[in-house]
This record gives structure tokens, sequence and C-alpha cells, in this order.
């Protein structure tokens, strides 16, 4: 009976330290998810940024080279303006879907990616 006894006790210590080893597993596998995640969305900040400053020039040399065949300062920077105008009414109407997909696309992208690397691993090691 005596031994009996301490099975079941040696038993539920055994889970208990199970459960709580999964719960922090848990924990560490959404830290390292969410680092990953903000990671890349760090990146793709500065790639914004850094884009924005090189399209901001490009912009200044396309409205100085457009004044410069006009023969107007403001026809030229008009002719770049309304090519952002029309940008702008292209990613309101057929790019707000597309830059949807492709943001969600990303973030499950991040977020997934390293279980599947696990997942190859649990594999490797079986056929192993």
């Amino acid at each position: 009976m005596e031994k009996e006894a301490d099975f079941f006790v040696e038993s539920k210590q055994k889970i208990e330290d199970y459960v709580r080893d999964r719960i922090l597993l848990l924990k560490l596998e959404m830290v390292e998810k969410t680092s990953k995640l903000l990671s890349v969305m760090f990146i793709g900040l500065l790639i914004t940024i850094l884009s924005l400053f090189i399209l901001l020039f490009l912009s200044f040399m396309a409205g100085y080279y457009f004044a410069a065949v006009t023969d107007s300062l403001y026809l030229g920077f008009g002719i770049v303006c309304g090519f952002y105008v029309l940008l702008l009414l292209f990613m309101i109407f057929a790019g707000k879907k597309i830059l949807h997909t492709v943001i969600t696309n990303t973030v499950i992208e991040t977020i997934f990616d390293q279980t599947a690397d696990n997942d190859d691993d649990t594999d490797n090691k079986e056929t192993a």
C-alpha cells in the first residue's frame, strides 16, 4: 500500500513538473516569435524610411527635369504631383486588397516559420 501511495505522489509530482515545463516552453516560444516579428517590422520600417528619402530626392529630380522640359517650374512639379495623385488613387482602389494580403501573409509566415523549422527537425530525427 505504501508503495502505491509513493507511486501516485511521484506521478503527481512528475505531471506537475511536466505541465510547468510545457507552460515555460510555450512562453519561451511566444517570446521568440514576438521578437522575430518585431525585428521584421523594425527592418521593414527602416527600409521604408530609406525608400521614402530616395523617393523624395528622385521626385525633386523629376520635378526639376520636367520644369526644364516645360520651361515652367509649376508645370514640372505639377506633373510629378499628378503622378502621385494617380498612384494614390490606384492604392486606394486596387492596392488595398493587395497590401492587406501581403502584410497578412508576412506576419503569418514570420509567426509560423519557427514552427515549420521545428517540425522539420522532428521529422529528421524520426527518420534517423
